[in-house]
């Protein structure tokens, strides 16, 4: 399952790296969540024109379908860096030192094999509906009131393109951390005990999170 991680910070190329992806990461989170609202806003228009005006939004279902991409893939990249994404702990659990890496490494470059193949995958499905001769430059539209799919098409191949940078980082801070023999690599997410935990809690309830992981607080979940 996922847990709650670190990701520690300090002046390695592949933390600097890092820390500029995270920029990116960070505005296409942003988006995936202003989308999220947008939805919510779509849903109180449409709900109360139908019950105040017999009028609800025209092609309310074809915004949801647009908006679909920007939810599911946008905040991927973002979640990955932190180590939020759903994964089995209890192998890995009892690992340490270069095997955790090794596994680590292991687990990340399957994960990318598939994120390529994927990028291959949607980047095709995206070019099938994308053509600059035709109107709005598409080949396709939404049933309801005829919007162009692919925008939506092209957020995936984007959005995966994205990840897979992050997985690129991962695979070397990982082989770094096996080569080096290190306990606290940093630009990867280490998951951090019981007590760590609680203490950053703490502080995001009383506001004193800053953002930043402290190299003393993010910890080997190994250790």
């Amino acid at each position: 399952m996922a847990g709650n991680a670190a990701v520690i910070e300090d002046d390695s190329l592949v933390s600097r790296l890092d820390l500029g992806l995270l920029r990116i990461e960070q505005v296409l989170a942003l988006v995936s969540g202003l989308a999220v609202f947008s939805l919510m806003v779509l849903a109180v228009v449409s709900v109360g024109g139908r019950s105040a005006f017999n009028a609800p939004l025209p092609g309310y279902v074809d915004w949801i379908e647009q908006a679909m991409p920007l939810i599911a893939f946008m905040g991927i990249a973002y979640v990955q860096r932190d180590g939020g994404h759903i994964r089995m702990d209890i192998l890995i659990g009892s690992l340490r030192g270069r095997a955790l890496w090794l596994f680590e490494l292991f687990s990340v470059l399957l994960i990318l094999a598939l994120m390529l193949l994927l990028v291959w995958g949607s980047w095709a499905h995206f070019s099938r509906s994308f053509d600059f001769a035709a109107p709005l430059w598409s080949r396709d539209s939404s049933i309801d009131i005829g919007i162009p799919l692919w925008p939506a098409k092209l957020l995936a191949p984007v959005a995966f393109s994205v990840l897979c940078l992050r997985l690129l980082l991962q695979v070397w801070a990982y082989g770094r951390a096996l080569v080096l023999g290190l306990e606290a690599p940093a630009a990867v997410p280490l998951i951090q005990d019981a007590a760590a935990q609680a203490a950053h809690e703490a502080d995001v309830l009383t506001g004193h999170d800053d953002g930043h992981d402290d190299s003393a607080t993010a910890r080997n979940p190994k250790e």
